[in-house]
């Protein structure tokens, strides 16, 4: 008996440690949205002026890899991975569906407004 409770204990703690962790992603601020539009916008910025998705995915690749080594209550944006998915999808448009800089920001905000948690606590799930 003692040896299946340690073989649960082996599995299921795991388990729900992980299912904890899903269930406490970080919620973005609306501040946060801001800035992340700012800089979705300044990639834009950057492809108006030639800069390759290429190179721009590579720093960004690198940001990522370095920022993952800050402990995530100190990052700036992307305190998980939800928040480096959303970033990283509006960069993919960035590159694949070139708009204004100006567009790319406001379809950035209107992703990432329903990810924070000033909207959920007016009970909406999307704009």
């Amino acid at each position: 008996m003692k040896r299946i409770r340690r073989l649960c204990l082996r599995t299921v703690l795991p388990l729900l440690s992980a299912v904890a962790a899903g269930a406490s992603a970080h919620e973005l601020t609306a501040r946060e949205c801001m800035e992340g539009s700012d800089y979705i916008r300044n990639a834009a910025l950057s492809r108006d002026s030639g800069v390759t998705e290429a190179a721009f995915m590579d720093v960004f690749e690198r940001d990522m890899m370095m920022i993952a080594r800050v402990p995530p209550s100190l990052r700036w944006f992307v305190q998980d991975q939800d928040d480096e998915s959303l970033l990283r999808a509006a960069l993919d448009d960035v590159f694949s569906r070139p708009q204004s800089p100006q567009q790319h920001a406001l379809d950035f905000a209107r992703a990432c407004v329903p990810h924070t948690g000033e909207w959920k606590a007016l009970g909406q799930d999307r704009i």
